[in-house]
């Protein structure tokens, strides 16, 4: 919603927004974009009588603001159909969907599009740091977007991803995930078969060739070409070195990648993306170049800093086949370095407890674990007690980070995963860190 906010600001609006909680990288965004920004959902907002409002599906039948919205009979739209009719008509539009990855693969192919010179628009939900912000209208006919399986709005059931009606689609996995709105992994696959109508006959599908639950997708219908990645007929990749690896297509070589980022799932994210680009015009070899000066995006393993020898990282990983993924990538970077592990289980899934059976095995490779127990409606000791001692569970944030400060030591590498702000964890532990640091002074 930030990144429509700036959309519709660039287009020429006058745009002013609310939410309960914003936290930066959005917060400072909106804010460097001279967007007004309302904390809470007050009723009393209704003075503004803005030509439209603009709902996000955060918001539910009993906000204060959306009931007097609905009671004055004032004109309101959803985020992404708001989108859809004001910027992303008559624009080649190139989506991102998938249940792991979007975020990264997205912001790859905006970035391989900018450095080719096609100067795309581009909507994503995270911050590329090639780019210091989330959205961009762009005066091109390309548009790369985060395609997201999320339900619209309160008014609105479908996957936001059906409003966009993309050329070009990239289908990087699918898992069971999102627990308030599906029921199981059939109705995800549902709403990704829905996604896959609306691709016209002349676009064409990049998918992860390796994933059954797409195959079932693609199987239920599909109309438009298909290209697969992850797989030696379609675009696949071998290691040559450190940091180098060689890219194939259907077994011929294109070109060699060099860059800094970790783990496998990372090489994925790129073959898909290099797919992308060449079916919207860049030659692979140019496309596998401009990777090599790809930046990552915020909260996607972004150091945040080092006091004293303990680096502090961020990332988003909120479901146990990103936390898996995440501490592995970081392994194979930092080889036998401790890694300090600290999770919030924040999303409706984890929350709801579907995941814990499978939280213990993705913490695994963790040196030790640090667990915030915010009033999770289950028993987070049981699901992390396969890993003995080496897990902290903790319900005070300050405790919490006492506890990992008292624990890290130089060299140690200590990696926050949550899907919100974590209480400025970050902050807060490289602060004590610098204070634990720091030489004692007196008289």
């Amino acid at each position: 919603m930030g990144g429509i906010a700036a959309i519709a600001k660039v287009a020429g609006h006058r745009v002013t927004g609310c939410d309960a909680n914003v936290y930066p990288p959005m917060s400072t965004q909106l804010e460097a974009e001279g967007i007004e920004l309302t904390v809470g959902y007050g009723a009393d907002q209704t003075a503004l009588n803005p030509d439209m409002w603009v709902i996000g599906n955060v918001v539910s039948r009993g906000n204060p603001l959306m009931e007097a919205i609905l009671d004055r009979g004032d004109r309101y739209v959803s985020g992404p159909q708001w989108l859809a009719e004001n910027a992303l008509s008559g624009k080649r539009v190139l989506a991102v969907a998938g249940t792991h990855g979007k975020t990264t693969t997205s912001s790859m192919v905006a970035w391989i599009l900018e450095d080719a010179g096609l100067d795309p628009g581009f909507l994503i939900g995270g911050v590329p740091i090639n780019f210091g912000v989330s959205a961009r209208l762009g005066a091109r006919p390309d548009f790369v977007i985060e395609a997201d399986e999320y339900d619209t709005a309160f008014f609105d059931k479908r996957s936001k991803m059906v409003h966009y009606r993309p050329r070009l689609a990239v289908l990087n996995n699918i898992e069971f995930d999102h627990a308030d709105i599906f029921a199981d992994l059939a109705a995800i696959e549902t709403q990704f078969h829905h996604f896959v109508r609306t691709i016209p006959g002349s676009g064409k599908l990049i998918v992860n060739g390796a994933d059954p639950a797409i195959d079932r997708v693609l199987a239920r219908g599909c109309w438009s070409a298909v290209e697969r990645f992850g797989v030696g007929d379609g675009w696949s990749v071998n290691a040559v070195g450190t940091g180098c690896f060689e890219i194939f297509d259907h077994g011929r070589p294109v070109g060699l990648l060099r860059w800094d980022l970790q783990g496998e799932h990372n090489l994925q994210n790129a073959l898909a993306a290099v797919a992308a680009a060449q079916a919207a015009g860049v030659d692979p070899a140019q496309a596998i170049e401009s990777l090599a000066g790809f930046k990552g995006v915020r909260r996607r393993m972004e150091l945040r800093g080092t006091v004293a020898g303990v680096a502090v990282w961020d990332d988003f990983a909120h479901h146990p086949t990103a936390i898996a993924t995440t501490v592995s990538g970081l392994r194979d970077q930092v080889g036998r370095a401790r890694i300090l592990a600290v999770l919030e289980p924040r999303s409706s899934t984890m929350r709801a407890g579907l995941m814990k059976d499978r939280l213990s095995a993705s913490l695994e490779q963790a040196d030790r674990i640090f667990c915030f127990n915010a009033n999770l409606g289950w028993d987070v000791a049981a699901a992390l007690a396969p890993l003995g001692r080496r897990a902290t569970i903790e319900s005070d944030l300050e405790r919490l980070v006492g506890a990992i400060v008292a624990e890290a030591q130089p060299g140690d590498q200590v990696l926050v995963m949550s899907n919100g702000g974590f209480g400025g964890i970050h902050e807060r532990l490289l602060a004590s860190l610098s204070a634990r640091a720091a030489p004692a002074t007196g008289a």
